[in-house]
């Protein structure tokens, strides 16, 4: 017999309230393989008065992982807020934040190797000729005892230290925030201090120039190479980028040869950027190549020529030691290809790279800025001639793969030329000039004496008279390239995250001394994750000053560099 509507149910022995219900929906089914939430429910989640204890019980129960993937396989409300976020004066506030993080970052990199070239002094004039015991002593000034090569070595595979995870944040306001990316590009009020894309730039250099020291270091320079693209993909940044108007100067890592040529006057922030990828390719060259920076890196030397080509805008920088760079990595894929031929992405990074060195032969004319450097890379093309066939041979299963499907719409938009016509285009070019030089090399062959030799004077000029004959190949659309899609790279994007959240976690670990010296003595990162719209998390951006002060004041007074590194592992007491 059913029971009928009118009996009265037994009343439960407590009332849940309506926010823990929405937690044990939204915890208790994350492993769904669809979830099913629909815009109510995240408007009652985000309406409601958070109930901090439930919360952090259930987030105890979870990893970093766990949260991760709760925070990208179902809809993120933050990301909305990163839109709508359009406060300027805190913007300020956070763009001044992460810079002041980024070159303490940096100056971690520094503490281990100094890469600054000392200017002249009486001291080290003296020690140059020999006579270094009549140098003036320096004994009232503290000093640091360098590292062993060894111990360098160690501790250089721990950085970038954990607070990069603030890298991701970066790249979160860049993706999604058009105030956040003008106010930190743009040049602060004080010269005396470094601003903050300065920073960021300077710890990207440094990054990337020891990224192959670790995958955590890899996947950060990897994460701060798409902000860029992210920039750099938005013309009228990338006007700014180039505008002489915005010249600076930017410390780049020199801390392992081959150096990049050093620069005292101001630049545009794009020639950093060509910096950037340049260190990127030239110093993470390793049999176990980490093919999705290369590619990062080419995508970013791609979309900075694609503007030069397209608004025929001519602008110097040294640009053979870009040549030699993309050459120097067609040779190793060249030599070690059984090592990276079964990475999946290897047709995007052969397409790439054969994309960028194309449009720079077939339109370099228009935006170099003189005929000598555009001879000097026809040069240089002609003195890697004999690696193009050997590349197309040892590449030509993946070259024949691309003339069927050309590449793929995520990394460029070249539908009319495919691997291997680019590839054949670059040795039709080599063979022009090459058989020019042959020839005139001939006109000195009289009664066996032998091939003329040719001056530079020579080779330069008949290059330039091959130019006028060259006949350039069908390259239409090699200047194209389609948007970042953060949808398209949801498995790279889970990467970036689960770092970040690791670090973070660690961060949050040492932010009990730093909380205490900005008169919040009670704050933890729990108080942050469960509130995010607490007042606390403001008034310490305001703080941001001092709190860096008291950070480096503790380490500091850790002079012995095992204890430096240990510095990672500490816990405060409980």
């Amino acid at each position: 017999m059913e029971t009928s509507p009118l009996t009265q149910q037994n009343r439960p022995s407590s009332f849940q309230p309506k926010i823990d219900s929405l937690y044990e929906q939204l915890f208790d089914t994350y492993e769904d393989a669809e979830p099913d939430f629909d815009d109510r429910f995240w408007r009652e989640f985000f309406l409601l008065r958070p109930d901090k204890a439930n919360l952090r019980r259930r987030l105890e129960n979870f990893s970093g992982d766990d949260l991760l993937q709760i925070q990208f396989e179902f809809r993120n409300p933050y990301r909305l807020r990163f839109e709508e976020f359009m406060n300027d004066a805190a913007t300020q506030k956070i763009t001044l934040g992460l810079g002041s993080v980024c070159s303490r970052s940096r100056d971690h990199y520094v503490i281990l190797q100094e890469d600054v070239e000392e200017g002249w002094t009486l001291s080290n004039t003296l020690k140059y000729i020999g006579l270094g015991v009549l140098a003036p002593s320096r004994s009232s000034t503290p000093t640091r005892n360098a590292p062993s090569a060894d111990d360098s070595k160690d501790l250089f595979s721990t950085l970038p230290e954990t607070d990069a995870c603030i890298l991701l944040s970066a790249y979160d306001f860049t993706n999604a925030n058009k105030l956040f990316i003008h106010v930190f590009i743009s040049p602060i009020d004080t010269s005396k201090t470094e601003s903050p894309f300065s920073a960021f730039l300077s710890l990207t250099s440094y990054i990337l120039h020891h990224a192959y020291r670790s995958p955590r270091a890899t996947l950060y320079g990897h994460l701060n190479l798409i902000t860029l693209r992210i920039l750099v993909e938005d013309q009228s940044l990338c006007t700014r980028l180039f505008s002489p108007d915005l010249s600076t100067s930017v410390r780049i890592c020199r801390q392992r040869p081959p150096f990049l040529p050093t620069t005292s006057a101001p630049r545009p922030l794009a020639a950093t950027l060509f910096d950037i990828a340049i260190d990127t390719i030239t110093h993470n060259l390793r049999r176990r190549l980490s093919v999705p920076l290369y590619i990062a890196a080419l995508h970013l030397l791609h979309r900075l020529l694609s503007y030069l080509f397209t608004t025929r805008t001519r602008f110097p920088y040294h640009w053979p030691l870009l040549w030699q760079t993309l050459l120097s990595l067609l040779r190793f894929m060249t030599t070690y290809a059984d090592s990276i031929r079964h990475d999946p992405d290897l047709p995007t990074l052969i397409d790439t790279l054969l994309a960028v060195l194309s449009l720079a032969v077939c339109s370099g004319d228009v935006f170099l800025p003189d005929t000598d450097c555009y001879d000097d890379l026809c040069y240089k093309i002609v003195e890697n001639g004999h690696l193009l066939p050997r590349f197309k041979s040892a590449f030509y299963s993946i070259l024949h793969a691309s003339t069927a499907a050309p590449a793929a719409p995520t990394t460029l938009n070249h539908t009319a030329a495919s691997a291997t016509a680019l590839t054949d285009a670059l040795i039709g070019i080599s063979d022009h000039f090459t058989s020019l030089l042959d020839e005139e090399k001939g006109k000195g062959s009289t009664f066996g004496t032998g091939a003329k030799h040719l001056s530079p004077k020579e080779v330069s000029r008949v290059i330039r008279k091959g130019c006028e004959s060259l006949r350039m190949p069908e390259t239409e659309g090699l200047e194209r390239w389609v948007r970042w899609r953060e949808v398209e790279k949801k498995g790279m994007v889970k990467k970036f995250g689960r770092q970040a959240v690791e670090d973070a976690r660690r961060v949050g670990e040492l932010i009990g001394p730093i909380a205490t010296a900005t008169r919040h003595p009670g704050l933890s990162i729990d108080v942050l994750i469960a509130d995010p719209q607490n007042p606390i998390l403001y008034e310490l951006m305001g703080h941001r000053t001092e709190m860096d002060r008291t950070y480096v004041e503790w380490l500091d007074l850790m002079d012995n560099i095992e204890l430096r590194k240990s510095a990672l592992d500490m816990k405060p007491e409980q």
